[in-house]
C-alpha cells in the first residue's frame, strides 16, 4: 500500500462538504427520476382515458397493453394489468398533467397508490402529499396517518392562542394541537386512570411523540418544580422546536371541568419562571382530558392570560386491521426514507 502524505489542515472538512454535495446530489437524481416515472405513469394513464372515450374499449385491451408492454420492457416493472388500470385511475384524479410537478410527483409511486385509493377529495389527497414530502413519510406512516385522519384532527382544540399569542406563531401554534389525541398503542383499558395512561405513554414516547406531530421534543415527566419551599410535579414536559417554547401537558382521566386549567395555569408560571431561557417564548399548557364540553371549556378559556389548549384523547383499542403493525420508531421512519424508493416496482 502507498504511503499516503499527511492531510492538509482543511482536509477532514473538505472531505464532509463533498459527502454533502454527491448525497445531495443522488437525492436530486432520484427524485428527478422519480419525478419522470409519475409523469410517465400519469401520460398511459391519460392516454388510455382518452382512447377509452373515443373507441369504447376495455380492461381486455388493458390486458393487451400489459402483455405488450412487458414484452417490450422485459426489465421495466410496473406494466402489470392492475398497474395500468390504476395509471388510468392516476390520471382521471389528476386531470390537469401539471399536479405530478407538484407534492405529488415527488412522492413514489406506491405513495400514490394509497392516496389513490384511501382517499376521495382532491384537496384531502393533496394536503396528505404536501406532509409526506414535508416530513418523509414512509408508504405506512402515510397509511396510518389518514386512518387516523391526522390532518382532520389539527388545530381542532379549543384554545386561546389568538388572544394570547403574537403573530405570527398563533397559526403555527394552533395548528400544532389535535382534537382528539388518539392513543392506539398503549394496550390499557379504556378506563385507564391518569397515572397509568402517563406511564404507559412514556414507555411508548416515540409513538406518543409521532401521536403529537413535527417539533416536539420530550423533556421529561413529573418534572419536579419547587414553589416556596414546596414541591409540585408536572405530568409531562416538553420543548416545541419550531415554537421555541415549553409545553406543558397535563392529563385528566375525567371529563374537563373549568378548575383544572387553575393548576395547569399555575404549572406555567413556575415553569416560565425557573425553566424557560429569556429567547424562550412564553410556555403554552395543554390539558388532555377524557371528554369535553366545547361551549365550557371556551368559557373557561376566556379569562386566562396564559396560552393554553383543551383537547380530548381516546384510547382505541387498535389500528385498522390492514395496519395491525406496530407504529415505527424514529430509526424506522429515518430508514423509510430510503424505503418505498423503488418508484419502478408494481404495488404489493
Amino acid at each position: 500500500m502507498p504511503d499516503i502524505a499527511p492531510l492538509p489542515p482543511d482536509y477532514v472538512d473538505w472531505l464532509a462538504e463533498l459527502k454533502t454535495r454527491i448525497h445531495n446530489a443522488q437525492q436530486r437524481a432520484a427524485l428527478a427520476v422519480n419525478r419522470e416515472l409519475v409523469l410517465l405513469y400519469w401520460q398511459i394513464g391519460r392516454d388510455i382515458l382518452a382512447r377509452q372515450a373515443r373507441q369504447g374499449w376495455g380492461a381486455k385491451v388493458i390486458e393487451r397493453l400489459a402483455q405488450d408492454l412487458r414484452a417490450a420492457f422485459p426489465d421495466m416493472k410496473g406494466f402489470s394489468r392492475a398497474n395500468l388500470m390504476y395509471m388510468r385511475a392516476f390520471a382521471d384524479a389528476w386531470p390537469d398533467g401539471a399536479i405530478v410537478q407538484q407534492a405529488v410527483g415527488q412522492l413514489p409511486w406506491g405513495h400514490n397508490l394509497v392516496l389513490l385509493t384511501k382517499l376521495k377529495e382532491p384537496k384531502r389527497r393533496l394536503a396528505y402529499a404536501e406532509r409526506a414530502v414535508a416530513h418523509g413519510w414512509s408508504r405506512t406512516l402515510l397509511e396510518i396517518h389518514i386512518e387516523t385522519r391526522l390532518l382532520e384532527r389539527e388545530g381542532q382544540a379549543v384554545t386561546n392562542f389568538a388572544e394570547r399569542l403574537p403573530a405570527p406563531g398563533t397559526d403555527l401554534a394552533r395548528q400544532s394541537l389535535k382534537d382528539p389525541y388518539l392513543f392506539d398503542f398503549l394496550s390499557i383499558g379504556k378506563e385507564a386512570g391518569e397515572r397509568e395512561i402517563e406511564t404507559a405513554l412514556v414507555q411508548h414516547i416515540t409513538q406518543f411523540l409521532l401521536e403529537l406531530g413535527a417539533g416536539f421534543a420530550f423533556v421529561g415527566r413529573q418534572v419536579q418544580l419547587e414553589v416556596g419551599g414546596d414541591d409540585f410535579f408536572i405530568d409531562l414536559l416538553f420543548y416545541h422546536l419550531k415554537l421555541r417554547c415549553y409545553v406543558v401537558i397535563e392529563l385528566k382521566a375525567d371529563k374537563f371541568k373549568p378548575e383544572h386549567l387553575g393548576q395547569l395555569s399555575f404549572y406555567l408560571s413556575a415553569v416560565d419562571r425557573q425553566v424557560k431561557a429569556e429567547q424562550d417564548n412564553p410556555t403554552i399548557g395543554l390539558l388532555l382530558c377524557k371528554s369535553k364540553n366545547k361551549v365550557v371549556a371556551e368559557y373557561a378559556l376566556g379569562d386566562k392570560m396564559q396560552p393554553m389548549g383543551i383537547a380530548e384523547y381516546k384510547l382505541l383499542e387498535s389500528l385498522p386491521e390492514e395496519l395491525q403493525t406496530s407504529l415505527p420508531s424514529i430509526e424506522q421512519i429515518e430508514q423509510a426514507l430510503a424505503d418505498d424508493g423503488h418508484a419502478d416496482e408494481e404495488p404489493a
